[in-house]
């Protein structure tokens, strides 16, 4: 089999276990034909077009790019080896690089200590670019209940835009984008490394 077959079958194999619920996708009482999430739901999930996707699973797609394959991760919510093995597959030819992380941004212990003694209410420290630094467990229950355990420190920016059940956390979802995307600009302005 072929690298691109193999992606492919790859892609069929973890769509096929995840199920409509599983991505925060309503269940409208037809019959399903298909284990798993269909083709049409995967490519909205990951903000492909649904014909790009089929020539993926086809093994047909060339130069897929980490952008792609970091959505469809997502979507299919891929462990960090699967992640790994998603773009190995895609790029048989590159040689495999371990993304480097900007280094994490310290939590003032004053900060921790206010977060690991607060139960009754979710709190959540962010770093500039929104990413979860630290949490408590019932921060983590209603912000990020799908990850794998509270260890998974997501992007809530990523989660607000890519995660359907996220809209649901917000009585003004539009607003609160907004808000979130002038914040990464300003952010950005500031930082611009």
């Amino acid at each position: 089999m072929t690298p691109m077959g193999e992606l492919g079958t790859f892609l069929k194999s973890r769509r096929a276990r995840l199920h409509p619920a599983d991505a925060g996708l309503g269940h409208y009482g037809r019959r399903r034909r298909v284990p798993g999430l269909r083709r049409e739901e995967l490519a909205q999930l990951a903000g492909v077009s649904v014909s790009y996707y089929a020539r993926l699973e086809q093994g047909l797609g060339q130069n897929v790019s980490d952008t792609v394959l970091d959505a469809l991760a997502r979507a299919l919510r891929l462990t960090d080896a699967e992640t790994t093995h998603l773009h190995t597959l895609a790029r048989p030819h590159r040689t495999p690089t371990t993304p480097t992380d900007p280094a994490p941004v310290p939590v003032p212990p004053g900060i921790q200590r206010l977060i690991t003694m607060t139960n009754d209410i979710p709190l959540i420290a962010l770093g500039p670019a929104t990413d979860v630094l630290a949490w408590n467990p019932l921060a983590h229950t209603v912000f990020a209940p799908r990850p794998p355990h509270p260890h998974h420190r997501p992007n809530m920016t990523r989660t607000l835009f890519t995660d359907p059940p996220a809209r649901t956390l917000y009585t003004n979802w539009h607003a609160k984008t907004h808000s979130v995307v002038a914040h990464l600009r300003m952010t950005t302005a500031q930082h611009p490394h």
